[in-house]
């Protein structure tokens, strides 16, 4: 069965926030409320997703964003808005 909504998973380990997942998951959590995210996304805080030489790590679908930015998560977000249909 496919998600009505995309899994954005944001980990929030130490290396993590330091390395910036703090200010991406509020970035995109005010990006999820705008469209066309807007009812299509589900931010999940995660622990540590031992990772940490890649931080910070996104998850988006089954996709493993690495060194990752917010314009990079959007971009991954809106390749898998278009596969879904």
């Amino acid at each position: 069965m496919k998600h009505s909504r995309q899994l954005v998973f944001i980990c929030t380990g130490s290396d993590c926030k330091k390395a910036g997942s703090k200010l991406i998951k509020k970035d995109l959590k005010i990006a999820s409320k705008q469209n066309p995210w807007k009812g299509c996304c589900k931010l999940i805080q995660t622990k540590c997703l031992d990772m940490c030489k890649s931080a910070p790590v996104v998850i988006v679908e089954d996709h493993f964003l690495k060194k990752t930015s917010t314009e990079k998560i959007l971009d991954q977000m809106k390749k898998a808005l278009k596969d879904q249909g």
